[in-house]
């Protein structure tokens, strides 16, 4: 009765003072508080049921409980499935039922008017809505201007009846009052969150969140931060990008500060819309008036020591204006526009064998764990490898049909690279090892040659060769040979603070061109925001891939520091062609 009574006040204590939108906005805080005790769940209707489904049932069920009988009781099992099935169409086909079908369809095609009369229906025919009803209906009214006035209704009738609420339903709520410009009332439902036992996501805060920035209220927005820090969501990169934003607008600059970092730790390379906020915050006045004139020197070097290189976090260093820019790095990862060299980022080793072990766990979880723990093994006798091949990847990297002679291009070339002129080892699955192109005499000769050397691992039927090829690399700290992007469900199992930093120094690429198949190298520096010691900073953007087309970066630089650096980006180039013309 408690938890029943919690729900009753939550649920219509909320919606009320938004249902009529002409009432006075200054009575609103006092209307959240007030609690209504006159709301009564309105009586059902009988619901009519089907009577040639009741005898359906009530045949099976009498069916099964006749254990005299030695035929019932050999076909218990067909007769169980039966009941199953039966009861699941008579759900499909019960009022509920197929009200959850057209809603459903409704949200499919964001069809609101339709959804919102299917809901009027269904309420004058007594038919009882359950969770998954009113989280369609106030998804679907959160997303239309049309549903916002009955979207707190739908929502205020939900606690009627007594429905418990669950994280869709806050988050649906609190877009309701973000698009009634309310972003109070959208913190507080989150907030209400809690007192359920639900934890927020990160699509919950979005509401209250974006509607403070929206608003300039900076304090607000940052307890919004807090918050979400506090119920372990970590924000990305659009919730950092407004907030950098914000912070720029009201001229805090140690959050903008703040969120540079963040953006450094979690984003890497930014969108072309939070490069454009990047670029105007440095080009402000603002941005031009802050930094220490004459900093620590030993401070900062030990910033960037103890952070691992690449930002040092002692603030805004130097005064001045900033000469902003779009430029390129050159292949050594040389500014072309400052000339500052950006560095190469260390990876914790501890952080790499915990990774290791976290991909075992889940590999084993995902595959047949018989299966991965024998290609440990095997991997334990015949590793360590300087480079791991995704062999199908490869071989198809035509996009056409899979050929191993581009897969052994790619590992005659590994094997030249290799300081021990060891082969790389092969990942295939054992369909490519003994079927198709594989019964060709040619690559039958070349598939036990990599047999007999130890280099070939055929993964077993019904695996998954991903887990393979990934762990191999890890766990023998070497080169990952593939074009697979890395971007599908089983990759974002492994998180965002440690694959991407892994993967940008060990993936080596192939590209096919006119010219022949060439290999891609991981570049000698980290593509993620830099901070240099001097204060100037470079972004890396998600335009260009450095494969076939050069990334863009925004290089912001104190200009009155240009001259110098300038000079040394004339003596890099000098010494490079010196270098080209003695070789």
């Amino acid at each position: 009765m408690a938890r029943t009574s919690l729900f009753l006040s939550l649920f219509s204590k909320i919606p009320l003072l938004l249902i009529d939108q002409t009432g006075c906005h200054a009575h609103r805080h006092s209307l959240l508080l007030h609690r209504s005790s006159s709301f009564f769940a309105k009586p059902l209707k009988k619901i009519h049921v089907d009577p040639i489904c009741m005898n359906i049932t009530t045949h099976l069920c009498t069916s099964s409980l006749s254990a005299e009988s030695p035929i019932h009781k050999s076909s218990a099992k067909t007769t169980n499935t039966l009941s199953n099935r039966a009861k699941k169409k008579a759900r499909r086909e019960s009022p509920d039922g197929v009200l959850r079908y057209k809603l459903d369809m409704c949200s499919k095609h964001g069809d609101v008017v339709e959804a919102l009369r299917l809901y009027d229906e269904a309420r004058s025919n007594g038919v009882q809505l359950n969770q998954h009803h009113y989280n369609v209906l106030l998804y679907l009214c959160s997303s239309s201007d049309l549903g916002l006035k009955r979207g707190f209704e739908i929502y205020r009738q939900m606690g009627i009846d007594n429905i418990a609420p669950n994280e869709a339903t806050f988050t649906s709520s609190a877009r309701l009052a973000a698009a009634m410009e309310d972003p109070e009332m959208a913190f507080d439902l989150v907030k209400q969150m809690k007192t359920f036992g639900i934890p927020p996501k990160l699509r919950s805060y979005g509401p209250p969140l974006f509607g403070f920035c929206k608003k300039g209220k900076a304090g607000k927005a940052y307890e919004v931060d807090a918050h979400m820090v506090e119920s372990g969501v970590s924000a990305e990169e659009p919730e950092l990008s407004a907030l950098l934003k914000l912070s720029a607008d009201v001229k805090h600059t140690d959050k903008v500060y703040e969120m540079m970092h963040r953006l450094r730790a979690t984003v890497r390379q930014v969108s072309e819309l939070t490069a454009e906020i990047i670029e105007d915050w440095f080009k402000s006045e603002d941005a031009a008036e802050v930094g220490e004139k004459d900093w620590d020197v030993g401070k900062v070097r030990e910033g960037v020591l103890k952070g691992g290189g690449g930002w040092h976090g002692q603030g805004w260093l130097g005064v001045g204006k900033w000469r902003v820019v779009r430029t390129e790095m050159d292949e050594t990862g040389v500014c072309r526009s400052c000339g500052e060299k950006l560095v190469c980022i260390d990876i914790d080793p501890r952080e790499t064998e915990n990774f290791a072990s976290s991909l075992t766990s889940l590999a084993c979880e995902k595959e047949v764990k018989a299966d991965f723990v024998q290609f440990q093994e095997w991997l334990q006798k015949h590793g360590p490898f300087d480079a791991v091949i995704d062999g199908a990847n490869m071989g198809l990297a035509n996009k056409q049909s899979f050929r191993f002679s581009e897969l052994n291009y790619v590992v005659n070339q590994l094997r030249q690279m290799s300081p021990s002129k060891r082969l790389p080892l092969i990942i295939l699955h054992r369909s490519r090892v003994h079927g198709g192109p594989a019964r060709n005499p040619n690559n039958k000769k070349l598939l036990e040659s990599w047999r007999k050397a130890s280099a070939l691992y055929a993964t077993p039927l019904g695996s998954n060769d991903d887990w393979y090829w990934l762990y191999a690399a890890v766990s023998c700290k070497c080169f990952l040979v593939t074009n697979d992007e890395m971007r599908d469900h089983l990759f974002q199992l492994l998180g965002t603070s440690f694959f991407p930093r892994w993967k940008e120094k060990h993936q080596v690429r192939l590209m096919i061109s006119k010219h022949g198949p060439t290999l891609h190298m991981p570049p000698p520096y980290s593509i993620v925001i830099q901070e240099s010691e001097q204060g100037s900073w470079h972004v890396p953007t998600v335009t260009g891939d450095d494969l076939e087309t050069p990334r863009q970066w925004v290089c912001a630089t104190r200009a009155k520091d240009l001259s110098s650096t300038l000079s040394k980006l004339d003596i890099h180039h000098h010494e490079r062609d010196s270098e080209v013309v003695t070789s």
